[in-house]
């Protein structure tokens, strides 16, 4: 089996903020009723962490677990241990309806660090991140540019961005260039 790459072998930019490809991150779609108990002991056997509410997202150390629709989570872990996580949320909800899928192939991950990170995403999508409106542990769905993006805010005020692998030097373009140098406007 050969070693999992990155999209983009770990592109990095610096600006005013620091866009870095973060490598191969494991990624698992699992679909369910979230208010199933099953399904929460599963999550929380798996990752360690309960199912989050709407547009939320809760983060230990390496691992993640973030609401993307009613009906569909987002586990983060490192990526080797995808196989086993996902032939163990397999066995754990047998008998209940559910989809567990690796997605980690099909993904680029992508961190944006700095003072101006906030600012600098905000170039790039319709959500409103002012500080009053996105704080940590916040989720969304929306677009960077022109494609399907989701991104979140650690608590070190990090951002974390998701995107189809097919696009992430597309993405890294906008991020690196949102994040220029010289291009601070001073929203927040």
């Amino acid at each position: 089996m050969s070693e999992p790459q990155s999209a983009l072998g770990g592109a990095m930019a610096e600006g005013f903020v620091r866009v870095e490809e973060v490598g191969p991150v494991g990624m698992i779609t699992l679909r369910g009723d979230l208010a199933s108990a099953t399904l929460g002991q599963a999550v929380k056997a798996a990752v360690g962490l309960g199912v989050p509410g709407p547009r939320r997202i809760e983060i230990a150390g390496d691992k993640a677990v973030g609401w993307m629709s009613p009906d569909e989570l987002l586990l983060v872990l490192p990526y080797a241990e995808v196989p086993a996580t996902v032939a163990a949320l397999n066995t754990a909800l047998a008998g209940e309806h559910h989809l567990a899928v690796d997605v980690s192939d099909a993904r680029a991950v992508f961190r944006v660090t700095g003072e101006g990170a906030r600012e600098a995403l905000a170039k790039l999508t319709p959500t409103d991140l002012s500080p009053g409106a996105f704080g940590p542990g916040e989720l969304r769905r929306s677009r960077a540019a022109q494609v399907s993006a989701a991104f979140w805010l650690d608590g070190e005020g990090a951002f974390t961005l998701v995107c189809f692998r097919s696009v992430a030097g597309y993405v890294f373009g906008l991020l690196s260039n949102a994040g220029a140098a010289g291009g601070e406007v001073g929203a927040w």
